[in-house]
């Protein structure tokens, strides 16, 4: 059985493999895995990784069963925008998908945020079972990002909603 917890630094290198194979696994096939190697090893770095357990705004949870790191969540207030949570990421292990990890790492991050009226999210438009994931869990679209041409916006994102209110 997995727990949800706030995660410490020494859960970073687990966390930092979790997020490697569980991105070559889902975005492999829509991007290539020199694309996703890439993206990987910047956005899911150790210092990455630190910046975020540090952010005095966030919350950094990972669901653990006291032998691995099964998922992992980061959410934080967003800078400019009012009463306004942004999830920037939530995983599960491929092997461990569909077996209510998000469900309890999502219910966590709900009660992070009391100041937030609202939690917001970007999601790859090709991942089409997050974008189910978070529509059955009360999310809307509100837009849609990218898609014009050039490295920054070779990738569509769904801009999604959530009353927390």
């Amino acid at each position: 059985m997995f727990f949800v917890r706030t995660a410490t630094e020494s859960d970073m290198e687990k966390v930092r493999r979790l997020l490697h194979e569980t991105w070559h696994a889902t975005y492999d096939a829509f991007h290539g895995a020199a694309k996703v190697e890439e993206i990987t090893r910047q956005w899911h770095s150790p210092a990455a990784l630190k910046a975020q357990l540090e952010r005095c705004d966030g919350e950094f949870l990972v669901a653990d069963d006291g032998r691995r790191i099964g998922g992992m969540a980061f959410a934080a207030m967003a800078p400019k925008m009012a009463k306004t949570a942004i999830l920037h990421q939530l995983y599960v292990h491929p092997s461990l998908q569909r077996q209510g990890i998000g469900r309890d790492l999502f219910a966590e991050l709900e009660t992070c945020f009391p100041d937030a009226e609202v939690m917001r999210l970007e999601v790859d438009e090709k991942n089409s079972g997050a974008i189910a994931f978070y529509t059955a869990h009360g999310f809307n679209e509100v837009d849609r990002i990218g898609g014009g041409g050039g490295e920054a916006s070779e990738i569509t994102v769904r801009v999604l909603e959530k009353t927390l209110k």
